[in-house]
């Protein structure tokens, strides 16, 4: 999910006043195109964005929101793709269910529970949240929600009682069926995690193509370089941050622990080993080097005891070996080998 576009989205109609839907899947079987937990927008015009599908299901929902919107009363909704052929006519050939939940947003509502996803989303610090499907408490209207950071609870059209308890246990996106009061409540729980902050240390050519990948994927990028040319002529309008900073000034400017990876592709040796010695006092889970393994050894030699701090994190040459070559091949070989790090799945 472009996690920045869809905030932009947001922003713009939240400031315009414009009613939105809030598109949840909270439960999926089988094979499905997006799993429990996936949000997309939907405007009064019938604008969306995020996916829950590959665009099939997308026309029937925007009706469904529609209806959402003018009434403000929540509904849910099953796609049963095994019979698509029969139901929708589409041969879209997958074998899963999906059950989707829709609610309206608006200025009365605060915008709730979306204000309180994009506040986690532009945030550090990941965010538990459940939002009710079905309830038959009086006192509980399916769409209520709760949001919990640091063990404090806060209940959106519930009491914060009810809401710690909804929180209880909020992990992998799943849906929950609990008693409360001696009433039956289902809510979808989980947790949104902030979106990875990549820190791109060089502004050349070969850079644009990592920044337009990592966006794509929703991160938020920061661009840096010593060279003003460099950073007035490149493509980086889908970067959070550019910045022309001296390379020894980085820690200074920015505060480098609040990154998850760095991509080190100034091409300039000074630059580069001041910017390896400024992350080896990180704890940034990726570090990546550009350039061939003789000019890896050479910055380590060069930066000493504190090279020690970087063996286990420093990936130079950076990415994965898909065999390609350019400046798209390999930045897709390096965003991918930071997705797998950061993910688990490259050690």
């Amino acid at each position: 999910m472009n996690v920045t576009g869809l905030l932009r989205f947001f922003e713009q109609r939240r400031e315009r006043g414009e009613p939105l839907a809030l598109v949840t899947i909270y439960e999926t079987s089988g094979s499905t195109y997006s799993k429990a937990g996936t949000h997309m927008l939907i405007d009064g015009a019938g604008d969306f964005h995020g996916m829950l599908s590959g665009g099939c299901l997308e026309g029937d929902l925007a009706l469904r929101a529609a209806a959402v919107i003018d009434s403000g009363e929540p509904q849910t909704v099953t796609y049963d793709l095994a019979q698509d052929d029969e139901l929708w006519g589409l041969g879209v050939g997958c074998d899963g269910v999906m059950r989707v939940f829709l609610q309206a947003l608006t200025a009365a509502n605060g915008y709730q529970p979306f204000e309180a996803i994009a506040g986690a989303m532009k945030g550090d610090q990941p965010l538990r949240l459940a939002i009710v499907i079905e309830s038959t408490h009086p006192e509980i209207r399916p769409g209520a929600a709760a949001v919990g950071a640091e063990d404090v609870a806060r209940g959106l059209g519930l009491a914060g009682e009810a809401a710690g308890q909804l929180l209880q246990g909020a992990g992998r996106p799943v849906l929950e069926r609990i008693e409360l009061d001696g009433n039956a409540i289902s809510a979808l729980t989980g947790t949104i995690h902030p979106p990875p902050r990549l820190l791109v240390l060089g502004a050349g050519p070969d850079t644009e193509p990592v920044v337009h990948f990592a966006a794509e994927l929703g991160w938020r990028c920061t661009v840096v370089d010593h060279r003003d040319a460099y950073v007035g002529s490149g493509d980086f309008g889908a970067a959070e941050k550019v910045l022309c900073l001296p390379a020894v000034a980085l820690a200074e400017n920015l505060e480098l622990d609040r990154y998850d990876a760095a991509i080190v592709m100034s091409h300039h040796l000074a630059s580069d080993r001041a910017y390896l010695e400024q992350l080896a006092a990180t704890d940034l889970r990726y570090i990546g080097l550009l350039g061939p393994a003789a000019r890896r050894d050479r910055l380590l030699s060069e930066l000493g005891e504190n090279a020690g701090a970087l063996t286990e994190r420093l990936r130079g040459p950076a990415g994965i070996d898909i065999g390609g070559r350019g400046p798209a091949a390999i930045a897709l070989s390096i965003v991918a080998e930071i997705q797998g790090v950061l993910q688990g799945r490259i050690s």
